[in-house]
């Protein structure tokens, strides 16, 4: 097994966003550093990282340079141009593996891995031109859902299908790219269980958190969720069964939808997600923390729960209750330090403890 780093280490991040601003937090705590990598200027995990490089993805002198200055790679959100990565292997371990992003970056292969497993998941074909629409259509059914395969987030990438009329509107939302039909699945409530597995292959689990979307965007996730025992524990083995399957290291988010059939997974995430925020209140490590500790090298902490809590994101205008969520007690607030308010942009999240 490779020695865990030390104090003074340093975690290269691909990607500069809010995730990449906890997670540099995280490592400080730890006595780690850590060094972003962004095309973009002045991303929010800039203010608070050891190190930036601001440069292009296809940057092979930045990425060198990148890779040369810190002792082990990891990243932020998933779609990190495959010849990045092949530059960057080549000189320091990248923690989540490459399967890992190559099975979340394409949703078709997301599905398959999914359902090789033996997972439950929803009805999906993949598209690529209107007759692979009208035939998907003709397996499925509508209501269903268009997605693009690549490069969607919150909502973005998709199209909803009500009735077979709405096909070619739906494909010409995809603007020519690869896409997947997914079917529509009648559930309860939509669950995330946030795991993580280290490299002695430990895997720890935190209690699954119940998510509520606006507009394809998570509003908030409340701990505890509306599960049986047996739900709870069904979801867990779940998330450990692809962690192990993938050789995992770090954490991951896993989505699953509580349908009448049981725990249907609707996708996976590489790396720590919207949903885990809530543990930042509820845990004595939170997922940043522990992602650290997994891609580092170090033990994995305890992923108990001792609070209920619940997460809610601050979305645009959000911004303007803040003086009146600052006077609330046991809340807790994260803002991200973006300067631009624009609708649909998350600019932060708070915490709020649940007392009985």
């Amino acid at each position: 097994m490779t020695e865990p780093l030390l104090s003074g280490a340093v975690i290269g991040i691909l990607g500069g966003g809010q995730l990449g601003r906890m997670l540099s937090v995280a490592a400080s705590r730890l006595g780690l550093r850590c060094h972003v990598y962004d095309p973009m200027p002045e991303p929010p995990a800039g203010q608070v990282a050891w190190r930036v490089t601001t440069a292009a993805w296809d940057d092979v002198a930045a990425l060198k340079g990148f890779a040369a200055s810190v002792d082990v790679i990891t990243y932020e959100f998933e779609n990190i141009p495959a010849a990045a990565l092949d530059l960057l292997e080549a000189h320091r371990p990248v923690r989540p593996g490459r399967r890992a992003l190559e099975v979340s970056q394409d949703r078709v292969a997301e599905k398959d891995f999914l359902s090789g497993l033996g997972l439950a998941v929803a009805p999906y074909r993949p598209v690529d031109d209107a007759a692979a629409l009208t035939s998907a259509l003709g397996a499925i059914g509508a209501p269903a859902i268009l997605k693009t395969r690549r490069l969607g987030y919150d909502g973005k990438g998709q199209a909803r299908i009500m009735a077979p009329d709405q096909a070619d509107a739906a494909l010409a939302a995809m603007q020519g790219a690869p896409a997947v039909l997914e079917g529509f699945i009648p559930f309860e409530r939509e669950v995330s269980v946030i795991a993580a597995r280290g490299l002695s292959g430990a895997v720890v689990c935190y209690d699954p958190g119940e998510n509520v979307h606006e507009a394809g965007i998570l509003r908030r996730t409340t701990v505890p969720a509306t599960l049986g025992a047996g739900q709870q524990a069904e979801a867990a083995l779940m998330a450990g069964r692809i962690l192990n399957a993938l050789d995992y290291i770090g954490v991951m988010g896993v989505e699953l939808f509580v349908a009448p059939q049981g725990l249907v997974v609707n996708e996976i995430a590489p790396r720590v997600h919207n949903s885990g925020h809530w543990t930042q209140a509820g845990c004595a490590v939170d997922q940043f923390e522990q992602h650290i500790r997994a891609v580092a090298g170090w033990p994995l902490g305890d992923g108990r729960r001792h609070a209920d809590v619940v997460m809610e994101n601050l979305i645009g205008a959000d911004m303007e209750r803040l003086p009146a969520l600052a006077r609330e007690s046991d809340l807790q607030i994260h803002l991200y330090g973006k300067t631009e308010v624009r609708e649909g942009r998350k600019m932060g999240h708070v915490n709020r403890i649940l007392r009985g």
